[in-house]
């Protein structure tokens, strides 16, 4: 995938800045059919090649890298009367630059390769950082978002700037800070850490919240919006990250501040919507856009792994639902800007999350990711953007970071560490995947006297949320619960009536929208357990919120009402070999008949375990007790295919390690409204159920006996001192 865009780019486009990919061609900034101001990343200085050096090396192909150096140093120049983005000018060409530079001198040093080199990639990082300098002559500190390479801003359409985004200013500061310590200039960091703290002064006070788009000259806010997206999603990044590169402690404590914020006013579960800074229980927008999908990945560097696995889960199903993840979309995950640019950050989290879980399910969402990009998005001259993904018509669009970024998270998702040339843990990696090594941090560190930060002091555990990440977590138990929330949510039911806690279903799109209307969230606890909140704030208007109000307080009664009582339980049990019974206790379901009389039989593990599709075993499970796993789909689902396969019972084992009735309060399995289960089914839990499947693998002809019981009592079966049992 890399070459075929790679080469695409080099035979059809280079010098130019991009390929465009439709046309076959390169797009030149003043030559090209004018973008607006998406023409602003482009400064004709060819921008893909030098954004792709360190790919090259990541894959291994020094005498390509060595090649695309030579190219760069002789081509290259930044002496041109082009009005440019401070921001992806750092981010793509200073970036590119550092990086490329850093990992010469290491293939120097380990290889004895490229021996003619001498420091050319970084006198031209510093050529480049002179000419974005002129943008940070503001009252604030707070740079501009446009320079001109040549004139700085007395360029005559700069002297009205005055707007810059939060993420545009403060997205800064490690590639400069790199810039500063290998070339021992320090004006670099101290001005972009003058850009830091003047956004921190400017935050909210009450809830640590930032907007998106400010005024350079006042620091007044333009756009209030806060959330974690298109405008600031990379200042957060870089506030942990500066922490992590730099060992400077503020940017630790200002990000945790800003994460207790997040977390708190922008977190619904795993939707992220913004809200208004000033304002924070006040929703200011009904869509989310495509950028926040680096959140979860910043998530796992910060070591909170629990929400990141369930925003990455509501992407993925999102992505499963309309091919790529759209640009923007709806907090019920209908469209709302149908475009995809070939973009990373998914691709990153997804590296994270499998980087720190090792989990395999995410190699299975990257194999997704890429046969759908090599299905939808590749042309015969390298990749093409979507316009829109629901008629997958392309657009001539070939943005640098798909070889900077997007292909490289992939081929590092697969690949084996060891195979790498480099130890990746040695580095940190910018918002455009440049690698920055961790020594940097041990070089002379100009910031270390500033100590007059207000909050320097407030790094205290007051705002941490993140813990150390173990290599093995528990994933699938997050992501489960999430599996229905995006699917078969179009086309949504319309339903003008008032949805009761008795209709409520956990497992229906529909239902779970309405709670979102309402302003009532679901959470899950693990165990199998969802905690249902509801804010007033959060309801879609102030009629909702009383609809959300009446469904808890209905909810509360039922939860009342369903409290088991002794006589509705039931009881699985079996004889021993010496003759001995076990009598167990399981729970009841609320879709099948009452055990009049008991059902005695053989028993049967059906295939699949789960029965979530058609039962394959049908002839082993006719006329016996079938044994059904819990997971993947309805309890009333697996019911009603064993009774189509001619079972008498069913008994469904839990799938939770550990649990009990003696340390787990029973429950009546939910039904879906239809009562057209007509043989007993009953639950056990996973200790009880433990017994049953060692008894049923030392003798397949085992008979066990489900009933209905008025007295249970429970005892310890002696034979497994961890498994409690009830008699």
């Amino acid at each position: 995938m890399f070459y075929h865009a790679y080469r695409a780019y080099m035979d059809n486009a280079f010098p130019a800045d991009e390929l465009q990919p439709l046309s076959c061609k390169g797009r030149i900034r003043g030559v090209s059919p004018s973008r607006g101001d998406m023409d602003d990343i482009l400064g004709n200085f060819s921008m893909t090649l030098v954004d792709t050096l360190d790919t090259l090396v990541i894959l291994g192909d020094l005498e390509e890298f060595e090649s695309a150096v030579k190219l760069v140093i002789k081509n290259v120049q930044f002496d041109s009367d082009i009005i440019v983005s401070v921001f992806e000018t750092n981010i793509r060409m200073i970036g590119g630059l550092l990086s490329a530079h850093v990992l010469v001198e290491y293939i120097q040093k380990e290889a004895s390769m490229m021996l003619w080199y001498r420091g050319e990639l970084l006198e031209m990082a510093k050529d480049l950082g002179y000419r974005l300098l002129p943008a940070f002559n503001t009252s604030t500190g707070i740079p501009h978002a446009r320079v001109n390479l040549k004139y700085g801003m007395k360029s005559e359409p700069l002297k009205h700037s005055r707007e810059t985004c939060t993420a545009c200013a403060g997205t800064i500061l490690l590639e400069f800070a790199a810039l500063s310590r290998l070339s021992g200039e320090p004006i670099f960091e101290a001005r972009a850490h003058m850009a830091m703290d003047a956004l921190w002064k400017i935050r909210n006070r009450s809830s640590d919240l930032m907007g998106t788009v400010l005024n350079v000259h006042s620091g007044d806010w333009i756009r209030r919006d806060s959330g974690v997206g298109a405008g600031i999603d990379s200042y957060y990044e870089y506030l942990l990250k500066s922490y992590i590169l730099l060992g400077d402690e503020r940017y630790l404590s200002r990000f945790n501040r800003h994460y207790n914020a997040i977390m708190k006013y922008i977190r619904q579960g795993p939707i992220l919507l913004d809200v208004h800074m000033h304002r924070p229980h006040t929703k200011s927008k009904n869509f989310m856009d495509a950028l926040l999908a680096f959140w979860p990945g910043l998530q796992v560097l910060s070591g909170d792994i629990g929400p990141a696995v369930q925003t990455h889960e509501m992407l993925y199903q999102v992505m499963q639902m309309h091919t790529f993840i759209p640009e923007a979309f709806t907090y019920d995950f209908q469209i709302h800007w149908g475009q995809y640019h070939l973009r990373p950050e998914f691709i990153e989290s997804t590296y994270f999350l499998y980087k720190a879980t090792g989990d395999h399910y995410y190699l299975q969402v990257g194999k997704k990711i890429l046969k759908t990009l090599q299905k939808h998005a590749k042309v015969a001259c390298g990749y093409a953007a979507v316009t829109d993904i629901r008629t997958g018509k392309h657009e001539d669009r070939m943005d640098s970071y798909l070889l900077s970024e997007t292909i490289k998270y992939l081929y590092l998702l697969f690949t084996e560490e060891s195979d790498l040339l480099i130890n990746i843990d040695d580095f940190i990696f910018t918002t455009e995947a440049h690698l920055l090594p961790l020594s940097l941090g041990q070089l002379s560190n100009i910031t270390t006297a500033s100590k007059d930060d207000e909050d320097l002091n407030s790094i205290e555990l007051d705002f941490m949320r993140s813990c150390p990440s173990p290599n093995k977590l528990f994933p699938e138990t997050v992501r489960r619960p999430l599996r229905d929330l995006v699917s078969a949510t179009c086309p949504r039911v319309t339903n003008n009536n008032r949805l009761r806690a008795s209709e409520f279903q956990a497992s229906n799109a529909d239902h779970l929208r309405t709670l979102f209307d309402m302003g009532v969230t679901m959470v899950s606890l693990g165990n199998g357990k969802v905690q249902l909140l509801h804010s007033f704030y959060n309801a879609k208007s102030a009629e909702e919120a009383e609809r959300g109000l009446l469904f808890m307080q209905e909810m509360i009664e039922l939860s009342k009402m369903n409290t088991m009582q002794s006589t509705e339980l039931h009881v699985v049990s079996f004889r021993k070999p010496n003759g001995d019974e076990v009598a167990l206790t399981a729970g009841p379901s609320h879709f099948s008949p009452d055990v009049v009389n008991s059902v005695k039989s053989k028993a049967s593990y059906v295939i699949p375990s789960h029965a979530c599709s058609e039962i394959q075993n049908k002839d082993d499970v006719k006329g016996k007790i079938a044994i059904i796993e819990r997971g993947d789909c309805t309890f009333v689902d697996k019911a009603r295919r064993a009774m189509l396969s001619g079972a008498i019972a069913v008994i469904i084992f839990d799938n939770i390690p550990d649990t009990s009735i003696v340390n787990q309060p029973p429950f009546a399995m939910s039904g879906d409204g239809k009562d057209d289960v007509n043989i007993p089914t009953c639950f056990l839990f996973t200790n009880e159920a433990k017994l049953v499947r060692n008894a049923l693998d030392n003798d397949s002809s085992l008979e066990i006996t489900v009933k209905s019981t008025n007295s249970v009592k429970p005892f310890e079966d002696k034979s497994n001192s961890d498994a409690k049992t009830g008699n």
